[in-house]
């Protein structure tokens, strides 16, 4: 009898791009049905399996066969076909279908309506699905990976954006391997953050930028290393770098971004007070990237007419912000031209690439209610991970009630014997100690912290600790979201032991059933779905 392996439920949205792309008599034009013939046809892509199905067998198909709900709008749910990965290095299907936009998007003319677009597909069928991968043209990558992370707001599940250099169709293409590598990493690691995944690299997606045209190695992440790469071992994923939320929030998305308002000016030798000023002064601007030297140093112009030209737009409410057009490295005012910039209003963009300081001033721009100063307060501090703050050292002596613990597994079973005995102290003393990284731990079972806390909670109803340690878990940043190996959520696993208390809470912090948990509470506890 074959082993039976879980299934992750991925959303595959495609916008357009290279990666779907075929010769025809006027170039290169995107193909439709490709799922169908980009995917289904290759092995790594599909087993040929039904659910229920466990690796296939001869009278397997490469078609794509059983159907998956999508809401392809608002009001429209569809069924579309699905195909299934053959069980990966962590024994774990990923079930996914395919979105097609459409018209489908050319990365270098696409603009803040798209990124609502994608936003919107998400957000309806955010509940549907584990993990979502967008393809998207290169081009404009980076602006988009950016625009998203700031768009997407209290996200509890991994966005995956990736494309090709070449086609998918090509003989030599980097097109499997990025799109492969997103769909694994999305279907199986709790990544709560906007990617960008290419060359085997999952980067954070607002601070990645395009590299080179042609190389199949085609971003970089110039300041803020690699979330998690890929190689002939397997994914080595640094959790010390996720971001999780930390808010009790349901998930929501901002979609009325909108560049139009926001320029983006380069610094070079030579450049001429007036050419800043007409920049300054195009009509409804609300907002500048400007991109200088080294550390932040432009020309203050003859008389200090570029300065006073950026003063005279800072005035007239124009948020400036300072950004290097070095890869890495801090703005600061370091030199005297950085300090005048400073003094006139400018903002310090620390280590923002230029994508991400122009889709984050975007985002604040469209943001109602924020002044003038709060939008200046927001944009040098990070929201997303974009920039990297810089904090001062703090010594401290080694906490002697907390135990040595010697690995993760220790670790975890400790914080599980806390949380079940209701010991909030020693739950936050073992958090404050976390050298393994214990809230995406999980036990022999799959069972992650909340899974522990929820059925705690459930046996001990009649003490009031188990909800502040589940509040603790979530407001530091543990995931709703983790399914342990039988496939259930911590709100499921609260429903069936009728602990209300919790379900609350997991639902006000963005927790939903999934379809196959559902589906059982339907047949076996109709009275416990809602």
């Amino acid at each position: 009898m074959a082993t039976q392996y879980p299934e992750s439920r991925v959303l595959i949205i495609m916008t357009g791009g290279t990666i779907c792309m075929k010769n025809s008599p006027e170039g290169l034009v995107p193909a439709r049905g490709f799922l169908e013939q980009g995917m289904a046809p290759r092995p790594s892509f599909n087993d040929g399996s039904q659910p229920g199905d466990q690796l296939g067998g001869p009278e397997t198909t490469v078609h794509p066969t059983y159907p998956l709900p999508v809401f392809t709008s608002p009001q429209t749910k569809t069924l579309l076909p699905s195909l299934r990965t053959p069980p990966s290095a962590y024994s774990r299907h990923i079930r996914y279908t395919l979105f097609e936009f459409p018209t489908l998007l050319d990365s270098s003319s696409i603009s803040s309506a798209g990124w609502s677009q994608i936003a919107q597909t998400i957000s309806q069928n955010y509940t549907l699905f584990d993990g979502f991968v967008v393809l998207h043209g290169t081009d404009s990558l980076a602006y988009t990976s950016s625009a998203l992370s700031f768009t997407l707001r209290d996200l509890g599940k991994p966005v995956i954006l990736t494309g090709s250099q070449a086609s998918i169709f090509a003989l030599q293409s980097d097109a499997v391997d990025n799109l492969l590598g997103s769909l694994i990493i999305a279907g199986t690691f709790m990544i709560p953050e906007v990617c960008l995944f290419f060359h085997h690299s999952l980067y954070r997606g607002n601070r990645t930028t395009k590299i080179s045209a042609s190389s199949f190695s085609a971003f970089s992440s110039p300041n803020c290393e690699p979330l998690a790469t890929i190689s002939a071992s397997g994914t080595s994923v640094n959790w010390s770098l996720i971001r999780r939320p930390t808010s009790i929030a349901k998930f929501s998305i901002q979609t009325n971004l909108d560049t139009a308002h926001v320029a983006c000016l380069r610094i070079f030798p030579g450049i001429k007070p007036e050419m800043l000023d007409s920049v300054l002064r195009v009509p409804n601007l609300r907002g500048l990237i400007l991109e200088t030297f080294g550390a932040g140093n432009a020309p203050s112009g003859e008389d200090g007419s570029m300065t006073a030209a950026i003063s005279s737009a800072i005035a007239r409410g124009i948020v400036i912000v300072n950004v290097s057009q070095c890869q890495t490295g801090f703005v600061s005012p370091l030199y005297a031209p950085a300090g005048a910039l400073g003094k006139a209003g400018v903002i310090f963009g620390h280590d923002l690439t230029t994508e991400a300081a122009l889709t984050k001033l975007s985002y604040l721009l469209a943001l109602p209610d924020l002044s003038y100063e709060q939008i200046v307060e927001k944009m040098q501090r990070s929201l997303r991970g974009e920039m990297t703050e810089v904090h001062s050292t703090v010594f401290k002596h080694p906490n002697s009630e907390v135990p040595s613990i010697t690995d993760s597994q220790t670790a975890f079973t400790a914080l599980g014997w806390a949380i079940s005995s209701g010991d909030l102290d020693a739950v936050r003393a073992l958090l404050d100690a976390d050298a393994f990284d214990l809230l995406h731990s999980q036990d022999y079972a799959g069972n992650s912290a909340v899974h522990v806390a929820t059925v705690a909670s459930g046996v001990n109803v009649g003490g009031s600790k188990e909800g502040e340690i589940l509040r603790e878990l979530l407001s530091r940043g543990a995931s709703v979201h983790v399914r342990n190996k039988a496939g259930n959520s911590p709100l499921f696993l609260a429903k069936k032991v009728g602990n209300q208390s919790a379900v609350a809470m997991l639902e006000e912090a963005g927790a939903h059933l999934h379809v196959e948990e559902v589906e059982w509470l339907e047949v076996k506890s109709p009275d416990l779905r809602g």
